[in-house]
């Protein structure tokens, strides 16, 4: 594959006012091939993929989950955690409201509308986790430190090993 420049997304910008290091990855984007596809193309344990889910709770209000590529995420732990009746993903024309991105390039920097972020522990066992940069087939390799520090979440056990 040939070297691809690093798109100008509102994630690499924030890295970039941010002062942030990130190795950027290339994938072929497939529609609904997930973290499973992108973990394939790039031979990287999908564990370690960390997929940036736009959520909404029974409140109408929208947050952020950060989950393991592997994992899903369980909508009564998470609902227990912030003391609402539910949780449900948000659908795609909403997601992309409160993001700024397109569902499938969706990336937890530089998220138009400030939204609460909560983490699954499990991505902390990692030093480096990828996680999109802001477009459809474009990864980024960047510190769990510095993710930490840059977006504050709530780390937390919300999710469930998917069913296969």
């Amino acid at each position: 594959m040939k070297k691809q420049k690093i798109p100008s997304t509102a994630a690499t910008r924030f890295l970039k006012v941010n002062k942030t290091e990130f190795k950027p990855l290339f994938y072929e984007y497939k529609e609904h091939g997930g973290t499973k596809e992108a973990s394939k193309q790039l031979n990287i344990d999908e564990h370690r993929i960390v997929k940036t889910l736009v959520l909404e709770d029974s409140n109408k209000k929208g947050l952020i989950v950060l989950m393991n590529g592997d994992m899903e995420v369980s909508f009564k732990k998470l609902a227990r955690l912030i003391g609402v009746k539910s949780v449900s993903l948000c659908k795609p024309d909403k997601a992309n409201r409160y993001s700024g991105y397109v569902v499938g390039g969706t990336s937890p920097f530089g998220f138009k509308t400030k939204l609460p972020i909560y983490a699954q522990k499990d991505i902390f066992e990692y030093e480096k986790i990828i996680i999109n940069g802001g477009q459809r087939g474009f990864l980024i390799e960047i510190s769990t430190e510095k993710l930490k520090e840059l977006l504050n979440p709530t780390i937390a056990d919300i999710g469930l090993k998917e069913q296969n």
